[in-house]
C-alpha cells in the first residue's frame, strides 16, 4: 500500500468522497423515479342525485296467452284440404281444414228437395182450407211436415259445416300436425291457436305478502330471451283462495304484447312495484363489495378519490339503493374502479348520466332509465 494512503487524513478523504457519490446517485435515481410515477387512472364518473324508488316483490311467473286452444276435429273423416301454414296469423272464422263432405253435401240436396215438396203440399192444403174443403187439422199436419223439412235442411247444412274447421278467434297458429288425405278422428289435434296480443302472467307469493298486493299495481317482467328489456303490465286479478298446502296465493298480471315477443310458456322474472319513495341510487357497477362491507370511490377535490363505506338497501335492474354514506351531489367513480385505491389520482373521460328527482337521466342526452317495453 502506498505510504500516503496509510495515513488517517487520506483515508478519511476517500470515505467522504464515496459517501458523496452514493448520495448524488440516490438523488438522481429519486428524481428519475419521480418522473416515472403512475399517471392518473382513466375513469368514468356519475353524480349522485335523488331518484323515485320503488321496492319490488320478486317472483317467477309463467306466460299464458290471452286465449289459447288446441284445434281438433269434431268428427271422424278424411282431410280434403289444409288451408293454413304453421305460424300463420288468422282471423276469427277463417277456414283452417276442410274434411271430405261428399255424402253430407248430397244429404243437403236431398233435404232441400224434401223441403220444396213440403212447401208445395202446405200451400195446396192452405188454399183448400181457405175454401173449407179440408179440415184445419189436415192443414196443421202439413204445417208440421213443412217445419220438419226445414229442420232437416238445417241439420244437413250443420253436418256440412262440421266438415270445415274454422278459427274460433283471431290469433297465431302453431305447428301444422296434419296433411291432406290424413284420417282424423274425434279429438285429433290439428294445430294450436293462441291470441298473444296480451299475455296473462301467473305467479305466486307467500300469503304474508297478501297485504302488499292490490289490483292495478305495476308489474315489471324480464326474460332471458330479451336481455335488458322490461315488459310492463298491471296486476289484473288476485286469487280468492290461498293454497292450503303451499300457503301461497296466485296473482295474474296482464302485459300488452303487440309485437308478439312474449310467448306462452315462457318463464319470466317478475317484480311487483310497491309504494314509491325518494332515495339515493347508484349504478351497480360502481359498488365495491368486500364480504359484507360495501364501498364506493368518491371523487374529492384535486381529482383524487376516497373509498367511502356505504350502507345499501334494495336493488333493482342495474341500480343499488344507498341508505347512508353518500349525499346528493357527490360524484362517484362508475367505470375503472378496478385500478383505483384510496387517494388515487383520476382522469374523468366522460361523466355518466345523472339522475334527477323524477328518475329521468340527463348529461348525455339519453334516457337513462332501464329499458322498458309496453308489451
Amino acid at each position: 500500500m502506498p505510504a500516503f494512503l496509510s495515513s488517517r487524513p487520506y483515508r478519511a478523504l476517500v470515505v467522504l468522497g464515496l459517501v458523496s457519490l452514493v448520495v448524488a446517485c440516490g438523488k438522481k435515481g429519486g428524481a428519475e423515479g419521480d418522473k416515472g410515477g403512475q399517471p392518473p387512472a382513466t375513469v368514468t364518473t356519475a353524480q349522485v342525485q335523488p331518484v323515485r324508488w320503488s321496492d319490488e316483490l320478486k317472483a317467477l311467473g309463467t306466460a299464458n296467452a290471452r286465449e289459447s286452444v288446441t284445434i281438433t276435429a269434431s268428427v271422424s273423416q278424411t282431410i280434403a284440404s289444409v288451408e293454413f301454414d304453421s305460424g300463420q296469423y288468422v282471423k276469427k272464422g277463417q277456414p283452417l281444414v276442410t274434411l271430405v263432405q261428399g255424402q253430407q253435401a248430397a244429404n243437403v240436396v236431398q233435404a232441400q228437395a224434401q223441403l220444396r215438396n213440403a212447401e208445395q203440399l202446405y200451400e195446396r192444403s192452405r188454399k183448400l182450407a181457405d175454401q173449407q174443403l179440408i179440415a184445419r187439422a189436415d192443414l196443421d199436419t202439413q204445417r208440421s211436415a213443412l217445419e220438419a223439412a226445414r229442420a232437416q235442411v238445417a241439420t244437413q247444412r250443420a253436418t256440412v259445416a262440421d266438415r270445415v274447421i274454422r278459427a274460433p278467434f283471431s290469433g297465431v297458429l302453431g305447428l301444422r300436425l296434419v296433411s291432406a288425405g290424413s284420417l282424423v278422428t274425434l279429438g285429433t289435434p290439428i294445430t294450436t291457436l293462441d291470441d298473444v296480443s296480451l299475455i296473462k302472467l301467473d305467479f305466486t307469493f307467500p300469503e304474508s305478502a297478501l297485504s302488499q298486493l292490490a289490483l292495478g299495481q305495476r308489474v315489471n317482467a324480464r326474460s332471458d330471451a330479451w336481455p335488458g328489456e322490461t315488459f310492463v303490465g298491471r296486476v289484473a286479478s288476485i286469487d280468492s283462495r290461498v293454497d292450503p298446502v303451499s300457503r301461497a296465493i296466485t296473482v295474474r298480471a296482464e302485459i300488452p304484447n303487440a309485437d308478439g315477443r312474449l310467448r306462452p310458456g315462457m318463464l319470466l322474472d317478475v317484480g311487483v312495484e310497491r309504494a314509491t319513495r325518494d332515495t339515493l341510487a347508484i349504478p351497480e357497477l360502481a359498488l365495491q363489495q368486500n364480504g359484507e362491507v360495501a364501498s364506493v370511490f368518491r371523487v374529492e377535490p384535486g381529482n383524487q378519490v376516497k373509498e367511502v363505506p356505504v350502507k345499501i338497501g334494495s336493488r333493482r335492474f342495474g341500480e343499488v339503493e344507498v341508505v347512508s354514506g353518500l349525499k346528493p351531489g357527490d360524484r362517484i367513480v362508475v367505470e375503472g374502479t378496478v385500478k383505483l385505491r384510496d387517494g388515487s389520482k383520476i382522469k374523468d373521460v366522460g361523466a355518466k348520466a345523472t339522475t334527477d328527482q323524477d328518475g329521468a337521466r340527463s348529461g348525455d342526452g339519453a334516457d337513462g332509465a332501464r329499458p322498458a317495453k309496453e308489451g
